[in-house]
């Protein structure tokens, strides 16, 4: 894959200009790519914590399964981003990762990223950047499911979901994919495929969400913006002018 290709580069560049050492550094996490059929799993809880992965295409997700049986998505990775980077303390997996969709993984050790962070001050400092985000995230997904009402879970997710997505792709329009079935919504979401059901109807009635199988139409951004009660504050990071002033 070329540096104007990868995700991974697309993903950094989100938070500092990059130079072209930095970005070969960056292609040598996307090396030895796997491709991984949907609903696949990349681990299991307690296996051993010896490596990360880098989603080069397709979408994934952790979760945790409860005592009940009951399953709850943690966190729904995008192509781009680095997958395990919570666990670089651990000598063990503390959730399981599964595919949502067909794609391409690169597993890479973690003494391959302690290389990367003895060449580049830049790309350890996008690191710590990229791993206070996933924590941000981890965050307000707590708030959404203690606080928020079910309109407002679904309406907040999908908005999120959008400006992730428009991250690393800058041109994304108010329709894009959302690979997940109602039975994932559900457990990312805490609620019933029911009731995730009936929330897409009652946001399609009242024009705010219009979904075709896997494909999203939102009419007015900042209607469901507002429906959310959205507040990009965990989004809006500002360690750009912080790099790009050192440099």
């Amino acid at each position: 894959m070329s540096q104007t290709q990868s995700c991974i580069i697309k993903h950094f560049s989100h938070y500092c200009s990059l130079t072209e050492d930095e970005k070969q550094l960056l292609t040598t996490l996307e090396q030895s790519p796997t491709d991984i059929k949907a609903g696949s799993l990349l681990w299991e809880m307690g296996d051993p914590a010896n490596e990360f992965c880098t989603l080069k295409s397709g979408w994934a997700y952790s979760y945790r399964h409860l005592e009940n049986g009951d399953r709850q998505i943690l966190e729904v990775f995008l192509p781009g981003d680095i997958i395990g980077l919570r666990e670089f303390a651990f000598s063990e997996r503390l959730e399981n990762v599964r595919m949502i969709d067909d794609g391409v993984v690169c597993h890479f050790p973690h003494k391959r990223m302690l290389n990367l962070f003895r060449n580049s001050l830049t790309l350890t400092s996008v690191m710590f950047a990229i791993g206070s985000r996933q924590q941000a995230l981890l965050t307000e997904r707590l708030v959404t499911l203690a606080r928020r009402t079910a309109r407002q879970k679904m309406a907040h997710f999908l908005y999120e979901m959008y400006l992730r997505l428009r991250q690393t792709n800058p041109d994304i329009s108010n329709q894009f994919r959302l690979p997940l079935s109602q039975e994932q919504l559900a457990d990312v979401l805490g609620l019933s495929p029911v009731h995730v059901s009936r929330t897409f109807t009652a946001l399609s009635e009242d024009e705010l969400v219009f979904r075709d199988r896997h494909h999203l139409t939102i009419p007015d951004l900042a209607l469901l913006c507002e429906e959310g009660g959205f507040d990009d504050c965990y989004l809006n990071d500002s360690v750009r002018p912080l790099l790009e002033d050192s440099a």
